[in-house]
């Protein structure tokens, strides 16, 4: 089973470019998409449906703002919206599906960059996701959360730590935080086969920095302990252009 996940930066945007489409044309069993900008209406039918994919939408109140999306193959048992915070599930940022041999949870976490309060609201999600996630596996469930996490967890997961030492999206509460994320059995997939510096899922597109490959790699897919036999690649694909993310992607036996 492959699972992709990208940060599209604007749904709308990227249909336009066509590049969703060549995505999608690589038929993944599942497609996690994250700031698509949009309310399912805006998205067409034959998007929607395509190769009999199954499409799921969740949006933010604010019009043209955040949003995640959901097309897989495998009709879910069932798909909710949100962890059932208010302040947090406004924000359209969260789909979770239950596959049954595993939940699925397609998260477009909060960026801190803005204010001192969008940290404190970052970090507020952060321990509120990571409260459901546990709350999952508690009741014996197997976790795949994938999505655009807006931290690089160490040095080798952006071209420049020295300089973003005080960015958030690199200070050491929201690193300290992935620690802590770590250390309750979730894993970074894409390490568990490259432990290299030098590859990178978002890069600024006001300074060119892809062409450049002066980046961050923000984008992941954890699992928890159980799964990890099951893991079999774990990639990122910047050959696929239209967002200032790339898609990251695992395959998982089942």
């Amino acid at each position: 089973m492959r699972l992709l996940s990208w940060n599209v930066n604007g749904i709308r945007a990227v249909l336009k470019k066509g590049t969703l489409q060549q995505l999608m044309a690589k038929s993944p069993d599942i497609l996690c998409i994250q700031e698509t900008k949009a309310v399912e209406e805006q998205v067409p039918e034959d998007i929607k449906y395509h190769n009999g994919y199954h499409a799921y939408f969740s949006s933010a109140v604010k019009k043209g703002y955040s949003g995640v999306a959901l097309f897989t193959k495998e009709k879910p048992l069932s798909v909710w919206h949100g962890f059932g915070i208010k302040r947090f599930d406004d924000e359209g940022r969260a789909i979770i599906a239950d596959y049954g041999r595993f939940i699925l949870m397609n998260i477009y976490f909060p960026n801190g960059k803005m204010s001192k309060e969008r940290l404190d609201y970052k970090m507020d999600f952060y321990e509120a996701f990571l409260e459901y996630a546990d709350g999952l596996k508690a009741e014996g469930k197997n976790i795949v959360v994938c999505g655009d996490l807006n931290t690089a967890h160490m040095d080798i997961d952006l071209a420049r730590p020295k300089e973003n030492e005080k960015t958030s999206g690199f200070l050491p509460g929201e690193r300290a935080w992935i620690d802590k994320f770590v250390s309750h059995g979730y894993i970074d997939t894409f390490r568990v086969f490259n432990k290299d510096p030098g590859h990178y899922s978002y890069w600024d597109m006001k300074t060119r920095a892809r062409e450049r490959n002066v980046g961050w790699r923000i984008d992941y897919f954890f699992i928890d302990e159980g799964l990890i036999r099951d893991l079999a690649s774990a990639f990122l694909m910047p050959e696929i252009p239209g967002s200032d993310h790339c898609p990251a992607g695992i395959d998982i036996k089942f």
